[in-house]
């Protein structure tokens, strides 16, 4: 799959909230999509949206898409540099030792948050005041 198609097909995903499945039956689906993608279905399948998901985790391809858009934001004067409204929100991990390994995930722990305990780790997204854009998405365990 070529670059571009990757980034389209990334783009729809996120403008869409779409799992894996939903990504590829959407395109299926709909003929903006598919025109979005570049995809002639005569000639084309769509292409797997779980190789993609994979491929960017491994490669850290979803962080050179996020600054790469967050980059064109800013050139293109969408974002203030006014003031950024950060937020933090607890990503749940299963705290269960029932798998292979027998063992929790090395990257989650434990955090307390309104006399509460959670089990996984903790998402800092920074937004644009003015515009509502974001900017910046670190996790911390």
């Amino acid at each position: 799959m070529c670059i571009e198609k990757m980034l389209r097909m990334y783009l729809l995903r996120c403008r869409f909230n779409l799992s894996d499945e939903g990504l590829e039956d959407a395109i299926y689906d709909s003929y903006a999509m598919r025109n979005f993608m570049g995809i002639n279905s005569f000639d084309e399948q769509v292409p797997d949206a779980t190789n993609l998901r994979h491929l960017l985790e491994t490669h850290n391809i979803g962080k050179v898409f996020f600054d790469a858009v967050a980059h064109t934001l800013e050139k293109g004067g969408h974002m203030m540099h006014g003031g950024s409204i950060v937020d933090a929100t607890l990503i749940s991990a299963p705290s269960s030792t029932k798998n292979e390994k027998r063992e929790r995930s090395p990257e989650m722990h434990q955090t307390k948050k309104d006399n509460d305990w959670h089990f996984g780790m903790k998402c800092h997204i920074g937004v644009d005041a003015g515009r509502g854009y974001v900017h910046r998405l670190t996790g911390k365990s």
